[in-house]
């Protein structure tokens, strides 16, 4: 099955209805991103502090604690369930885009794999493989970045005027 710039001959309504779609989901996306900036400050010791604690450090100016493993699983399994739902759906507005074929099944694909180190990662961490912060904060990023660009491919497509379509595909 060939879908080939199908998001270009979508009635109006369904171009609405994605853009409210896709605008939502970034709002919440960049949201979550904005909690773990507030925890963590987007930094390896401090995603290693959000999870394993400071009541060692008796100059911590906030004092947190290592999570318990019934706290991190109900973590890791809201987040990878919640995070697949939202880049399948993500990936099924995507596939209908006029977009490169390798570049679509790199953006569709990705947050996958990130989804899994990120969050997978994190247990290894708690678990004390110190050096998996690393792993978590640059398949985090990778992750932003295929979300990133899925959105702007997906919002610049559904304002490509279908005019321009047919004399150029």
């Amino acid at each position: 099955m060939q879908i080939h710039g199908l998001i270009h001959t979508l009635p109006k309504e369904l171009k609405c209805l994605i853009l409210a779609f896709v605008t939502t989901l970034s709002i919440g996306f960049y949201g979550g991103l904005s909690l773990v900036n507030h925890t963590t400050s987007m930094k390896p010791k401090g995603v290693e502090v959000n999870y394993l604690g400071n009541e060692n450090d008796d100059n911590a100016v906030t004092m947190k604690f290592k999570k318990s493993e019934h706290e991190l699983l109900s973590i890791i399994h809201n987040h990878i369930l919640s995070m697949s739902v939202i880049f399948f759906l993500l990936s099924l507005v995507l596939v209908t885009t006029s977009i490169n074929k390798k570049v679509k099944y790199i953006l569709m694909t990705e947050p996958f794999i990130s989804i899994v180190l990120t969050f997978g990662g994190i247990y290894i961490l708690w678990s004390g493989v110190l050096w998996f912060k690393y792993v978590i904060l640059i398949s985090g990023i990778l992750m932003t970045l295929s979300f990133t660009l899925a959105i702007i491919i997906i919002v610049q497509q559904l304002f490509v005027k279908k005019k321009y379509l047919k004399t150029n595909l």
